[in-house]
C-alpha cells in the first residue's frame, strides 16, 4: 500500500510539473505576443512615417516647384487715344448739303473732351407763302478706354454700338421704322429710319451709328417741311447721314494718327469710360430742337 501510495503521490508530482511547464510555455508566449505587436506596430510606425515624411516632402517640393499667383489681368490698349472737335469734324460743303445756311455748330458740353464730344446744327429755309424746310443735325463722338475690370475698350464701345442702335429702333412714336447695315464705314455700322409727328409737323428721322476701334460714333439727321412745304426725300436724308458719319469716321481715326497705337497690352486700369448715353440716339426723338426754337442757328 506505502508503494502504491507513494507511485499516485509521484504520478501527481509529475501532473504538476507538467502543468506548471504548460503554464510557463502559456506566459512565455503571452509575454512574446506584446512583443511582436510592439515590434509590429514599431516597424509600421516607421513605414508610414517614412510615407508621411516622403508625402511631405513631395507636398514642398509641389509647393516649391507650384507658380506663384497668377499676375494682375492686363487687357489690350484702346487703340485711340483722343477725339477731335466734334463741331470740325464735317466739312464746309456736307454741312451746306445737310443744313444749308447754318451757322456755327453749337458744342455739347463735356466734362472730358477726350472721352466724349458732341456738335448739333439746324437751319430753317424760309420759302415765304411757300412754307419752310427744317434740318437739324448731331453728331455725337464717344470713346471707350480699356479698363482690367471691365473689359478692353473696344468691346466696351461694341456693347453701346450696339444698344445706340437699339435705342434708334425703340423710339417712342416712331413709325415705318427701317434698319439696316452699313457697308464700308468703321468697323460696324447701322442705319436707322423712321417718321415721327410732331405738333410741327412730319418728320423724317434719320439715326446713323457707327463703332471705329474703341469709338462710337452717332449721327442724328432729321428734317421736315413746314408751313405747307412738302415732307423731305427720306432716301436723300439717309444719303446725307451716311455721308457725315463716314466723315466723323475718318476724322476720329485722323485725330489718331491714321489708327493710333493698337498693339501695346494696358497692365494698369485705365479711366473707365462714362456708360451713360451721348447726345445722340434717344428713345425719344422729341428732344431735338423744334423748327420754332432754332431759327437758324
Amino acid at each position: 500500500m506505502q508503494r502504491a501510495a507513494m507511485r499516485d503521490q509521484l504520478d501527481r508530482r509529475d501532473q504538476r510539473e507538467q502543468r506548471a511547464k504548460g503554464l510557463r510555455r502559456a506566459l512565455v508566449c503571452a509575454a512574446a505576443v506584446p512583443v511582436m505587436l510592439v515590434a509590429a506596430g514599431c516597424s509600421s510606425d516607421s513605414g508610414s512615417g517614412d510615407k508621411a515624411a516622403e508625402g511631405g516632402d513631395g507636398g514642398a517640393k509641389s509647393s516649391a516647384s507650384s507658380p506663384a499667383a497668377s499676375a494682375s489681368p492686363t487687357v489690350q490698349a484702346a487703340a485711340y487715344k483722343a477725339l477731335p472737335e466734334a463741331c470740325k469734324v464735317l466739312s464746309g460743303k456736307t454741312l451746306d448739303d445737310l443744313v444749308p445756311k447754318a451757322k456755327s455748330g453749337k458744342k455739347g458740353s463735356s466734362d472730358d473732351t477726350s472721352t466724349r464730344g458732341s456738335c448739333s446744327w439746324s437751319s430753317l429755309d424760309n420759302n415765304g407763302v411757300k412754307g419752310s424746310q427744317f434740318r437739324w443735325l448731331n453728331v455725337s463722338l464717344l470713346r471707350f478706354e480699356s479698363d482690367a475690370s471691365r473689359g478692353a475698350g473696344d468691346k466696351l464701345a461694341q456693347e453701346y454700338y450696339r444698344a445706340q442702335a437699339q435705342d434708334a429702333r425703340s423710339v417712342t412714336g416712331a413709325k415705318n421704322t427701317k434698319s439696316e447695315p452699313v457697308q464700308g464705314v468703321g468697323d460696324e455700322a447701322t442705319a436707322v429710319r423712321y417718321d415721327l409727328k410732331k405738333k410741327e409737323g412730319s418728320f423724317k428721322q434719320e439715326t446713323v451709328v457707327a463703332r471705329t476701334e474703341n469709338v462710337v460714333v452717332t449721327v442724328d439727321y432729321n428734317g421736315a417741311g413746314l408751313a405747307g412745304e412738302k415732307t423731305p426725300d427720306g432716301d436723300k436724308l439717309n444719303k446725307l447721314a451716311q455721308k457725315a458719319l463716314k466723315e466723323a469716321v475718318a476724322a476720329v481715326a485722323k485725330a489718331n494718327g491714321a489708327g493710333g497705337d493698337a498693339g501695346t497690352p494696358s497692365s494698369a486700369p485705365s479711366k473707365p469710360a462714362s456708360k451713360s448715353p451721348s447726345a445722340g440716339a434717344s428713345k425719344d426723338a422729341s428732344g431735338s430742337p423744334s423748327p420754332s426754337a432754332s431759327k437758324k442757328s
